[in-house]
Formats: structure tokens, C-alpha cells, sequence
């Protein structure tokens, strides 16, 4: 692009770089219209990101290059800024140079070739086995409630079921006499998943013993009942596994999710194929499951360093 075809580059050789952030902010509060909010965050990325570039003694536009950009970048990831946040700021730069080129101010973009940075995952915090056989024997089983608490455990732990999976179960998708259970996932599709003998035992135990004197006419074929005889909420769920949590003493924090997360992380240390536990996940795609392998690999590094001779 010529200097021909922007005449402001011959009257403004050298913008500064405030002067340069003052127009961007006008242009998206005078012309885009955008919230006040939304401006502000932009501002304060571009605060951060033109400190970097005053650090790195540059004083005008036209000198930023794409290493430059990088560096903003790099001292984001330095300060523990997630992936989310950083690919933030990068779209504001962004933003900001395609303005100055549209406008004329500078004949470049440094951000025309850079990437955001990957979205990773963090790691979903499971329970180890010890951890739930002790959340196994909280509920006191002797009461209907407590028995029906251990069932609803095994089962969402057995089958690594999501809470809504759980809740919308019948009694019908219990195929025992298969040892697995019908299974109607997000987007109503169905997958079937084995449950072991634990799991058949407790839950079993549930509806001979106690389901018949919880159930009411509006309880329909629903497997896990409240003590009104209606569906169990996924806020019921929460706060029955928040109380087992508090009883066995497990000081990390769990959720519904938990067990489901502890589930495919066991499968995996046990041998299991990566393709076996998205089946029983439910996972469309299988680098959603992928997410666990680095809760494996975390284990099999712990292994080395406690078997290794070498480690």
C-alpha cells in the first residue's frame, strides 16, 4: 500500500502510539457505537499491550512488527493469563491495527499472520479410588433415603453418567440381566453402558426395597425419586453429594461431574482404549475424551518416577 493512496502517512510520518490508541477508542465509541463496558476492556488491553511496546523502546506505530505482538503475547502467559484471556487481548490488537490501516496511519498489520493461542483444557480435578470407596459408604444404608443415596452414587459413578442422564433414567433402560444400562445423552442420542456388579447390586437393592414406598402416581417409570415421590433436580443430586462429600471427609471439591470425570480417569489407568471410554461417555468427538489422557499420562509419569530405577 503507497503513500499515494494514503495521504495521511506523508502528513503524520510517525504516529505515537497514545495518539494512535486515542482515535481507535473514539472511532469504536463515535462510529462502531459499542457499550461502554466493552470499550473499557478494550482500553485496558491496550493500555497493557502499548506499555509492553514502550518497554521495548518504540515510540511510534509504523515500528511495531509481529515479534513485537508476540511479546504482548509471551508477558500475558508469563503473568498466568488462561488461553481465553490472551486470545482476547490479541483480537483487541487486532482490532486496533486494522483500524490504523484502514484509516491510513500505518502501511502494515503485524497481526495478519498470528495465530490465537490454542484453548486448552484444564484438568478436571477426579477422586482417586480410595477417595470413593470412602463417598461410597456415606450414606447410611440402613435408611431408605441413605440406601437410595448409595444407588444413586454407584450409578453415577458406575456409568459415568452426566446428572441430567441420571435424573431422566427409567426403569426400563435397566437392563440387568445385560449388565448395562440404556443411556439418553445430549442431543437425545442413546449409548449403552455397562454397569458392574456393585452398581447392579445397590441399585437393585433401591427398587425392590425402597422406590416402592417413595413412588406416588406422579412418579411415573423415573428410577431415583425424591421423598416426595417426584424426579430428583440436579440441585437435589448436588446437595445429597455435597452431604456424602462432608461425611467422608474428602476435602477436595465435588460435583456431579466429578464422578464422571473419575470414571474415565480410572478406565484409562486401568488400560481401558481411548475409543471404549468415549463410547461410554457419550462423546461425539473423540478430542473431547482426549481431555483425560492427560490426567493418564500424569499417572503413568508417577508410576515411572516410583518404579523407575532410573527416574
Amino acid at each position: 500500500m503507497g503513500e499515494s493512496e494514503h495521504p495521511a502517512l506523508e502528513e503524520l510520518p510517525e504516529i505515537a502510539l497514545q495518539e494512535g490508541l486515542r482515535r481507535f477508542l473514539d472511532y469504536v465509541k463515535l462510529e462502531r457505537g459499542l457499550s461502554g463496558n466493552t470499550t473499557e476492556a478494550y482500553e485496558r488491553d491496550l493500555e497493557r499491550y502499548l506499555t509492553v511496546l514502550s518497554h521495548r523502546g518504540l515510540v511510534s506505530l509504523e515500528a511495531i512488527t509481529q515479534t513485537d505482538v508476540s511479546a504482548l503475547l509471551d508477558v500475558l502467559a508469563d503473568l498466568g493469563l488462561g488461553a481465553t484471556s490472551v486470545a482476547r487481548n490479541l483480537t483487541a490488537i487486532r482490532m486496533f491495527h486494522r483500524f490504523l490501516l484502514s484509516e491510513g496511519l500505518v502501511n502494515q498489520d503485524p497481526t495478519e499472520h498470528l495465530k490465537p493461542p490454542k484453548q486448552g483444557r484444564k484438568l478436571p480435578q477426579v477422586l482417586n479410588i480410595y477417595e470413593v470407596e470412602r463417598l461410597m459408604l456415606a450414606p447410611d444404608v440402613e435408611t431408605p433415603l441413605g440406601l437410595r443415596d448409595r444407588a444413586l452414587l454407584e450409578m453415577l459413578y458406575g456409568a459415568g453418567l452426566r446428572v441430567s442422564e441420571l435424573i431422566g433414567l427409567e426403569r426400563s433402560y435397566l437392563l440387568f440381566d445385560l449388565e448395562v444400562v440404556r443411556v439418553l445423552g445430549k442431543g437425545n442420542r442413546e449409548r449403552v453402558v455397562p454397569l458392574g456388579s456393585e452398581g447392579i447390586q445397590w441399585v437393585t437393592a433401591y427398587l425392590s426395597g425402597v422406590r416402592p414406598e417413595l413412588a406416588k402416581p406422579v412418579s411415573g417409570d423415573t428410577v431415583f425419586l425424591n421423598w416426595r415421590g417426584g424426579k430428583l433436580s440436579r440441585m437435589g443430586v448436588w446437595k445429597l453429594l455435597k452431604e456424602c462429600v462432608r461425611v467422608s471427609g474428602i476435602e477436595k471439591r465435588v460435583n456431579p461431574h466429578t464422578l464422571r470425570h473419575s470414571f474415565a480417569t480410572h478406565l484409562l489407568e486401568g488400560g481401558a482404549n481411548l475409543r471404549a471410554v468415549q463410547e461410554m461417555l457419550g462423546h461425539v468427538d473423540i478430542s473431547t475424551t482426549q481431555i483425560y489422557t492427560h490426567v493418564d499420562r500424569e499417572y503413568l509419569k508417577e508410576v515411572h518416577r516410583t518404579f523407575h530405577p532410573r527416574a
